[in-house]
């Protein structure tokens, strides 16, 4: 009780948090539904597009959140589409389960692309997403830059499809890679906001996790790691066993947002590491004790 007496009352927190959106994969279909009652209803889900998974997987999980009452943000990975065929394929089959309204079009991981696409430009540009009833597209943001990608590059990618997508009458979100350390997530909005892009952010961090599970995707992902970040994130390295959450980055990001009026919309998108259902009993439990 103690405990709670200190966070409670924390309205930033609150606004940064209602609305989160989730991560999972085409083989956690049992781990929402374990997680389907502690998930809000209407939570936006994001459907991964992952090379150990194949187009049946990715359209049964779509289906899958769409039937427990949540919105599919279905992944389309650019560089893992061996053909525009294949890309009109699997917009059609999310169109049949009406789960294509939203997607996210990101560049994806192969170092050579597999077909016509070599980013998620690309894939916008086609003028495939409309014609199949996308409305809105989320695409990527690296607040910490990217290990392959100059981050000049970034920026001008960024600015090149949030462009073609007001041009095309598409509402955009951008939806950044996950952080550990607020102040390279709050200098990066800005440079988002000096940008003109107006665009609703959804900033990733990790859910609840075992620690060496979150620094192994750190450095698979280019996202900074060191001593000094992880401690101020809540956990050292000197010590990896057990879990981490996210609460003192939310926190933290909440604040900082709060005292900048030129943030504009700003979320949190959690990367489930750690599981669908842990993720969303922390997001209860970090929510009720700051109500």
């Amino acid at each position: 009780m103690a405990q709670r007496n200190l966070v409670a009352n924390d309205p930033a927190s609150l606004r940064l948090i209602d609305g989160f959106s989730l991560e999972m994969t085409g083989k956690d279909i049992l781990g929402l539904e374990a997680a389907r009652e502690v998930i809000p209803a209407g939570t936006k889900i994001n459907v991964t597009f992952l090379g150990n998974e194949d187009l049946g997987m990715r359209v049964a999980a779509a289906k899958a959140v769409k039937d427990m009452g949540f919105v599919p943000v279905p992944h389309i990975s650019a560089r893992r589409l061996e053909s525009q065929g294949q890309l009109e394929e699997f917009l059609a089959q999310l169109q049949e389960i009406d789960a294509v309204e939203h997607i996210f079009a990101v560049g994806g991981d192969p170092a050579e692309p597999l077909g016509p696409y070599p980013d998620s430009l690309s894939v916008i540009q086609t003028g495939l997403l409309q014609k199949f009833g996308v409305r809105e597209v989320s695409i990527a943001g690296y607040p910490e830059g990217h290990p392959d990608i100059a981050r000049d590059v970034l920026w001008r990618h960024l600015e090149h499809k949030s462009t073609s997508l007001t041009e095309q009458g598409l509402d955009a979100v951008i939806l950044t890679q996950f952080a550990f350390d607020t102040d390279p997530v709050t200098a990066w909005i800005s440079g988002v906001r000096a940008r003109g892009i107006d665009t609703e952010i959804r900033v990733g961090t990790p859910g609840p996790a075992g620690i060496k599970r979150l620094l192994a995707f750190a450095s698979r992902f280019g996202v900074g790691a060191n001593a000094m970040i992880v401690k101020k994130y809540g956990f050292s390295l000197t010590n990896l066993m057990g879990t981490a959450g996210p609460d003192r980055f939310v926190t933290d990001l909440a604040s900082r947002l709060e005292q900048d009026a030129s943030a504009g919309a700003v979320g949190l998108h959690f990367y489930t590491f750690g599981g669908l259902l842990a993720t969303a009993e922390w997001a209860r439990g970090y929510v009720a004790a700051r109500s």
